[in-house]
């Protein structure tokens, strides 16, 4: 795993092993009640987990790391450059064909031993130059007679400086690359910021459709018991004369479905189940997630200024899109400058130290008081005509900038748009809970009504079986309004990145 993840810390953790708990071997569980020596799973502990093990998370820690390597690689065109070498060659005629060349009969022979070490600066980040400095020692030794040291001890030191004047001159030349890489790591960073804040909010919404699904089979199996009973209650009646057959089917049927609804939410659990071990990553999908709650939310109506003051200093997809724009700034002056015809400045300067016929140190010693030198400059110019491709480049540049503004307005103005859209909501469904509940009172009261006078003889079976509907129906829209609830605080908190604080993550720098 990359180190970026392994420095994501939470203050909280949860031991992985008693976070769940095992499957039954058979049968379908309630999942609104698990064994009493379950520990409670909470948000946080589901939180912790994706966090740690989320595959997508994981995925993006590479790409971080990536960037990290790439501000490397563009350090490193900085790092001077150590060269060494060493030859030997020997030449050695078969014949002599001249007295020219002092050799006497034997043929012409020369033995020549030179060692160099040198260093390059490939790129000087102030003026985007480069500059070498070599220095060599030699002998050279030979059978003719005309030479006047043999052998012949020699020593050298010589600096190449290779300094663009237009194109490619300057600072910004000599550092566009790096600055892209690290806007590149910001991009990076910023990116996994999102997908943290992703997670979170994926994570909260499965876990509170499990808790969801958990409880709608609670309300299921409330029902599947009011409705046996209605059964067995008629059923005793019939014997007795008071209730017909048509109040024995009639409870028949509401139990059967019942019965039925109560299968079909024992799916919705499980399915819901799977969907939150998938984000936290569990290897196991045979193990079953602890007790779930919701969290009651205490906050308030939040405030469209604050939320959105917050999301637009923290938002990742416009932080991203700002560093992306300073690339293609950086991007559009490298094209600016590559206008300009190329013209560099070529200057060498060396020294070569009196030969002796001593040894290698004397060499040495003869450089800084008995020596030659040389020296050399010039210009080269060059211009592509017309400069039609630098001129494109410009151009597409400019497209390019001006394209990625136009963006980063329109996730502005979406960003205001899902801002308030969030905030409506969460308004919206503050008051659609208080109201839920009270229907779920009123609906609770009637039940119990309607089933008193059906016990007095008041009423009929049919009318108790509507009640009980009704109950259950209130229940649901309570539960589906707590469950909006939650869903839309947590895309608020995603907007305007609270979710780090609220689980205490701390991302790495």
């Amino acid at each position: 795993m990359p180190r970026l993840l392994a420095r994501v810390l939470l203050v909280f953790s949860v031991p992985f092993a008693t976070a769940f708990g095992q499957a039954p071997a058979a049968g379908p569980a309630p999942a609104a009640t698990t064994a009493g020596n379950e520990k409670p799973f909470t948000l946080e502990d589901a939180v912790a987990l994706a966090l740690r093990k989320n595959f997508d998370l994981q995925v993006q820690a590479y790409t971080v790391e990536n960037a990290k390597d790439t501000i490397v690689v563009q350090e490193a065109a900085f790092d001077p450059t150590i060269n060494a070498s060493l030859r030997r060659n020997l030449n050695q005629a078969a014949s002599n064909t001249s007295v020219l060349d002092g050799s006497q009969r034997e043929g012409a022979r020369n033995d020549n031993t030179t060692m160099s070490v040198g260093a390059t600066l490939p790129r000087i980040p102030l003026t985007n130059g480069s500059v070498s400095v070599n220095t060599n020692i030699s002998r050279s030794a030979t059978n003719s007679t005309n030479a006047l040291v043999n052998p012949s001890f020699g020593h050298g030191v010589s600096a190449t400086l290779n300094q663009p004047l237009l194109n490619g001159a300057g600072r910004h030349q000599a550092t566009a690359a790096l600055q892209r890489a690290k806007l590149g790591l910001n991009i990076a960073t910023i990116n996994y910021k999102s997908r943290v804040l992703a997670v979170i909010a994926d994570t909260e919404v499965a876990y509170y459709n499990l808790v969801a699904a958990r409880e709608t089979l609670r309300i299921r199996q409330l029902t599947f018991q009011s409705s046996q009973r209605l059964l067995d209650e008629n059923s005793a009646r019939r014997t007795t004369g008071v209730a017909t057959d048509l109040d024995v089917l009639s409870a028949e049927v509401g139990v059967a479905t019942a019965r039925r609804n109560i299968i079909l939410a024992e799916q919705s659990v499980r399915d819901a189940e799977d969907r939150l071990l998938n984000l936290i990553n569990v290897p196991d999908f045979e193990q079953r997630v602890g007790p779930v709650a919701f969290n009651e939310y205490r906050e308030g109506p939040p405030s469209f200024a604050a939320a959105y003051k917050r999301a637009r200093e923290y938002y990742p997809d416009t932080l991203s899109v700002e560093e992306a724009i300073k690339q293609l700034q950086i991007d559009l002056e490298t094209a600016r400058r590559n206008q300009l015809p190329d013209l560099d400045l070529i200057a060498t300067l060396g020294y070569t130290a009196r030969a002796t016929n001593a040894n290698y140190q004397q060499a040495i010693a003869n450089l800084p008081n008995d020596h030659g030198n040389n020296w050399s400059i010039g210009l080269n110019y060059s211009m592509p005509w017309g400069r039609h491709a630098e001129k494109a480049r410009y151009r597409t540049a400019q497209s390019n900038l001006a394209s990625r503004k136009v963006q980063l307005e329109q996730l502005e103005q979406t960003l205001l748009v899902n801002v308030r859209t969030s905030v409506r909501a969460v308004e919206t469904q503050l008051a659609a809970v208080e109201i839920a509940a009270k229907g779920t009172e009123l609906a609770a009261r009637q039940y119990d009504q309607q089933k008193a006078r059906y016990d007095a003889g008041l009423s009929t079976s049919r009318l108790v079986l509507l009640a009980q509907d009704d109950l259950e129906n209130a229940r649901f829209s309570e539960l589906s309004a707590r469950v909006s609830l939650r869903r839309a605080v947590a895309e608020l908190n995603r907007l305007e990145g609270s979710s780090l604080e609220r689980f205490r993550v701390q991302l790495p720098q």
